[in-house]
């Protein structure tokens, strides 16, 4: 697959080529070293498209993990806890140890729902996210999973790989594409989200 285009939030990209440049390398030989073609045998069920063969996200998704793993980038995933109170929410938030969180909630008579988020790839304190699924799935992955390792001050950058406007024409209905998603982060201004971000949109 190639890079097509490719947009810098609050210096993503500065700092990964200053800071870390053997990683930015790693990422682009990652994404390029993909042979879409092997996920291109999606047979479309949609009314709309019915009979027309698409790229296949689930084979895309097994493709780029597996040039990812041999770079040595690999999911991370973190649990914590949550409750319905807002003044605890608000308390436990920022804590790391999930099970000073569930005390918390508890001694104050709420009930712990433990959760987690979880990244695709993360190595030396970057993250990387490969989104072919609904348009709101990338919104999630900048304001909730690259946030959350941010906020917690597990990694310095996030990476978010799409499909440009040409791939996903040629995928099922209601994937997210990077030329729609760099207008909404543009939209949001430029302080959101609060975490530097390179947006990467690819093409086979």
């Amino acid at each position: 697959m190639e890079i097509a285009n490719v947009y810098s939030h609050l210096n993503g990209l500065e700092f990964m080529l200053v800071r870390k440049p053997e990683l930015w390398q790693e990422i682009q030989d990652a994404i390029r070293n993909v042979d879409a073609g092997l996920a291109f045998d999606k047979v479309s069920r949609e009314k709309t498209m019915a009979g027309k063969i698409l790229y296949s996200p689930s084979k895309l998704n097994k493709l780029f993990q597996a040039q990812f793993n041999s770079y040595g980038w690999h999911e991370v995933r973190h649990d914590y806890f949550v409750n319905e109170d807002l003044n605890t929410a608000r308390a436990i938030v920022h804590l790391q140890d999930k099970d000073e969180q569930r005390r918390i909630i508890q001694e104050r008579g709420f009930t712990a729902y433990r959760t987690y988020n979880q990244v695709d790839f993360v190595k030396d304190r970057a993250a990387v996210e490969v989104q072919f699924g609904k348009y709101f799935s990338v919104q999630y992955d900048l304001h909730v999973k690259h946030t959350f390792f941010y906020e917690r001050g597990d990694i310095d950058v996030g990476v978010e790989i799409i499909p440009t406007h040409k791939m996903m024409s040629q995928m099922s209905s209601g994937v997210a594409w990077y030329e729609n998603e760099l207008a909404n982060i543009v939209r949001e201004g430029r302080s959101n989200p609060s975490v530097p971000v390179i947006l990467i949109g690819i093409d086979p």
